[in-house]
This record gives structure tokens, C-alpha cells and sequence, in this order.
């Protein structure tokens, strides 16, 4: 008898002792129902395979793979590619799936069932390995699982599977490759076309300013330095050429002079010994002994004094007078002015080609800062063409030989490590998991049918429950007869049963 709704050990034993046939039913027929089931349910066979995922052969410090997608990602796109409509009704079609339900239900319906057939799941990496550190972007492989009620239609339809999922795997990679290596050779045309441009402003800018660029401004530098000592010794040399002439013009007037007069006297050679002194003296405090005017007006010097050391010739002055000619005297003075003017004309042309020189290297030198910016800008310009198209021509043979590896099967691939299993026993339902079940179910039903059996039983077993149920006290006990007692212990239950009744009274 349970009271207030506690169920004491005592009460369980009772019940256990009375109704154990009760559990026994309930267990054997929680088990007998569920291996009925297994009999009766319809029968499903899972079929599956492991892809592996084989990682490049080349490591991608040689080559940089293309696609850079963390492998989860791809693995779910790819999975919602295969598992669409477009993929899954030609298999519908070509295994002839589900012929009951297709008079019935739409294709949609179809595909569907056929979706919750086929499970993808990625494996777990190895603890310890790098894959198990960095789960969130690789994984070992995947497997592929196909559950149908005919163990060969499972395999074919896994086998099937398994080869769109390679497929598109290598399909994925082939087109990121193209793609990529497409807009790299687009982009590479358009950094070419960049380069020219760059160039051929570069080439016309130093087309324009040759001689003004940066890298000549020192050989500038040097050529105005040669080119105005140049200039200073074509300045000596031109005021030399026009002393001589001056000179040479003293000299002839005063020969003309003393032709004219008719007179050789020695007045007119000491007045010009004296010009000729003083021109040596002038000459002296300029130039060394060895100068060549120096030493040719020496000369002079010389020839005048030995004529003016010769006696006077009558008939000569006569001759001279009567003569039409000029003396020699005076026309190797007339050559020499000739050849006076001739170098006063040379040394002045040399002097204004040379200035024109040395005014437009100033020209250059003035100009450089300004050229040396532009050309820095289009240095600069060039070279980060430069810079990218090389870089654009790196990426496009990484991007090529990548494309390589991947026609190879040198790259990441997909590999069947066992082809698609063939079911030979049901996957569901599974005996031993429903006669657990069973058991489990059966026992908890027993255990309620024992519990309901103690809570209704209103039998009184006890003095406590005669207590409970008359809410009065027990005077009198009835001892418990043991036929195979001895009568010591008859006597000793019943002096106990009233002691206990006199207690209480």
C-alpha cells in the first residue's frame, strides 16, 4: 500500500515478489514487437566510399595554387551543385528511381527524397596534425553516403556521386585556372600597352633634351670648364693677333711714309727702332724671353740696326723713287697684315662659335633642375610599368604552371580511396538497436504497470498501514505463525506484540 504517494523498499518487494511475471511479459513483448518491426518495416542500405583530398605534389612556394577557397567552402558549393535538380534528375531518369511515386508526386518531391538519401561528410583530421590545428579551412577527405532500399541501385547511385564530385572538382579548378590566367593575360596586354606608352615618352623626352638630362649635367660641367679656358686663351691669342697688327699698321705707314718722302735717312730708322723698343719693353713685361713675339720683334730690332749701321746708297733712293713697285720691305709688311686679319678673323669666328657653345651648355645647366623633375616623374611612371608588368608576368606563368599541375593530376585532386560498398545487410532497421529499443521499452512498461498494481492495491499488510487506513492505534498484533517454529519463538512474537500494544495504550 503506497502512502502518501512514497513507495517504500519494503512495498517494492511486495509487488516484485507477487507481479515479476508482470516485467517478465513486458520486457519479452517489448522485445517480440520490435523484432516484429524489423521484419515488417521496409529495408534501407546505406552504400559508401572515401574521397581523399591529395594535397599538391609541388610545394606552393614553387608554384602558388590559383584557388586559394578554403576547402570547406568549396566542398559545400560543389555539394550544392551535385545535389541540384539539374544533377540529380538525369539519375532519377537513368536508374529509373522511385517508380510507385512518380504517377503521384512532382519531380521536385522526387529530387528531394533523393537528397535526403545522400549525405556528405567531411572526416576529422588526425589530433596532432596540422589538419586537426586548422580545421576550419582543410580536412583529410570526405565521405559520401547513399541510403536506398536496393543495396545495388545505393552503390551505383554512390558511384555516380562520387564521380560528379570529382569531376567537378577538376572542372572548378580547370575553370578558376583559365579564369584567372584570362584576366591575367588581359591585364597583362593593358600593362604592356603602359610600358610602350612610357618608353616611347621617355625616349622623346630625351630626344628633346639631350644634353640636359641628369646624367650629363657633370659632363656639362666639365665641357664649360675645358671650354672656358678655351675661351680665355682664344681671348690672349685674339688680343695678341690684334697687337701685331697694330704693329704691323705702325710699321707700314711709317715705310710708307719714308717711300713717300723719298727719304732712307737714318731719322726715319731711329724713330722706328724707338717703336720698336717700345713694343719689346711692352712685350717683355708681359710674356717670358722665349715668347715668339719676343723673340720675332727682337729681330726686327736687329734688322733695323744693321741697316742704320750700313752707309746711304744715292742711286737706291732714286731707284726707289723711280721704281712703281714697292720695296720687299714693305710688302712682306702687307702679307703679314693679311695674315693678321686672317687670324683676327679666325680667332674672332672660334671665339663667337666657341661662346655660342659655352652659352647654351649654361643654357642646359640652368635648365636641369626643371628637366631633372620631369625626368624623375617619367622615370618614375616608367618604372612602376615596369614593376607591374613584371609582376603581372610572374602571376601569369604561376597561374600557367598551376593550370599544368592541375592537367597533370600534380595538384590538389580527389582520390576513391575504396570504390562504393555493397550493402549486404540493411541499415535500417538494425535488430540489435530495436531489440535494445524493445527491452528498454517493455521494462520501463513493466515498471509503470508494477507501479500502478502497488498504487491500487489497498490491502493492509502492516500495522502501519492498519494505522493509516483506520487512523487508529494497534492494540493487538497477530504474530506471524511459523508451523516449523519451535514454540519459545511462538511465545516471544507474542509477549513482543504486547509489550507493544501496552506501550502505545
Amino acid at each position: 500500500m503506497i502512502r502518501n504517494g512514497e513507495l517504500r523498499m519494503t512495498e517494492v518487494k511486495r509487488v516484485g515478489r507477487k507481479y515479476w511475471w508482470v516485467l517478465v511479459l513486458t520486457v519479452l513483448g517489448g522485445v517480440l514487437i520490435a523484432l516484429g518491426l524489423t521484419a515488417v518495416l521496409p529495408k534501407r542500405y546505406l552504400s559508401e566510399t572515401i574521397v581523399l583530398i591529395e594535397q599538391p605534389t609541388v610545394s606552393s612556394d614553387i608554384v602558388k595554387p590559383v584557388v586559394t577557397e578554403a576547402m570547406y567552402q568549396r566542398l559545400a558549393s560543389m555539394q550544392q551543385e551535385i545535389l541540384s535538380r539539374s544533377r540529380l534528375q538525369p539519375i532519377i531518369e537513368k536508374f529509373g528511381l522511385y517508380p510507385k511515386e512518380r504517377n503521384t508526386a512532382q519531380m521536385e518531391d522526387l529530387v528531394l527524397l533523393l537528397q535526403s538519401a545522400i549525405t556528405v561528410t567531411p572526416l576529422d583530421p588526425m589530433a596532432g596534425t596540422n589538419a586537426a590545428r586548422s580545421q576550419q579551412t582543410t580536412f583529410p577527405g570526405f565521405t559520401v553516403g547513399v541510403t536506398f532500399d536496393d543495396p545495388q541501385i545505393a552503390q551505383r547511385i554512390c558511384s555516380e556521386i562520387t564521380t560528379m564530385f570529382m569531376q567537378q572538382n577538376a572542372k572548378d579548378l580547370d575553370d578558376k585556372s583559365n579564369s584567372a590566367t584570362q584576366f591575367v593575360s588581359q591585364q597583362l596586354v593593358e600593362a604592356k600597352r603602359r610600358l610602350d606608352d612610357q618608353e616611347a615618352k621617355l625616349a622623346d623626352f630625351k630626344q628633346h633634351n639631350i644634353g640636359s638630362l641628369p646624367e650629363q649635367e657633370q659632363t656639362n660641367l666639365s665641357l664649360l670648364t675645358g671650354m672656358n679656358s678655351q675661351l680665355e686663351a682664344l681671348s690672349q691669342a685674339l688680343s695678341r693677333a690684334q697687337e701685331d697688327k697694330a704693329f704691323n699698321e705702325s710699321l707700314l705707314s711709317a715705310q710708307l711714309a719714308s717711300l713717300n718722302q723719298g727719304n732712307g735717312s737714318a731719322e726715319t730708322l731711329e724713330h722706328q727702332l724707338a717703336a720698336l723698343q717700345d713694343l719689346l719693353a711692352t712685350l717683355q713685361s708681359r710674356y717670358t724671353p722665349e715668347h715668339p713675339d719676343v723673340i720675332k720683334t727682337k729681330s726686327q730690332i736687329e734688322e733695323i740696326r744693321k741697316q742704320m749701321a750700313e752707309p746711304p746708297d744715292p742711286n737706291n733712293t732714286a731707284t726707289a723713287r723711280g721704281s712703281k713697285n714697292e720695296p720687299p720691305q714693305i710688302q712682306q709688311l702687307r702679307a703679314r697684315m693679311r695674315q693678321d686679319d686672317l687670324n683676327l678673323e679666325e680667332l674672332t669666328k672660334r671665339q663667337a662659335q666657341l661662346q655660342t657653345h659655352i652659352n647654351v651648355l649654361q643654357g642646359r645647366l640652368q635648365m636641369s633642375p626643371a628637366v631633372e623633375q620631369q625626368y624623375k616623374e617619367l622615370t618614375r611612371n616608367h618604372q612602376e610599368a615596369l614593376d607591374f608588368y613584371t609582376d603581372l608576368m610572374k602571376k601569369h606563368d604561376q597561374s600557367s604552371m598551376s593550370q599544368d599541375l592541375n592537367h597533370q593530376q600534380e595538384g590538389e585532386h580527389f582520390t576513391v580511396l575504396d570504390p562504393p560498398s555493397l550493402p549486404s545487410t540493411p541499415s535500417f532497421p538494425k535488430k540489435p538497436y530495436f531489440a535494445g529499443g524493445g527491452f528498454g521499452a517493455g521494462l520501463a512498461l513493466g515498471l509503470g504497470i508494477l507501479y500502478l498494481l502497488a498504487a491500487v492495491d489497498k490491502t493492509m499488510h502492516n500495522e502501519q498501514d492498519v494505522e493509516v487506513c483506520l487512523k487508529l492505534p494497534v492494540l493487538v498484533a497477530v504474530p506471524t505463525l511459523d508451523r516449523m517454529g519451535s514454540g519459545r519463538g511462538r511465545m516471544a512474537s507474542l509477549d513482543k506484540s504486547l509489550d507493544l500494544a501496552r506501550t502505545r495504550n
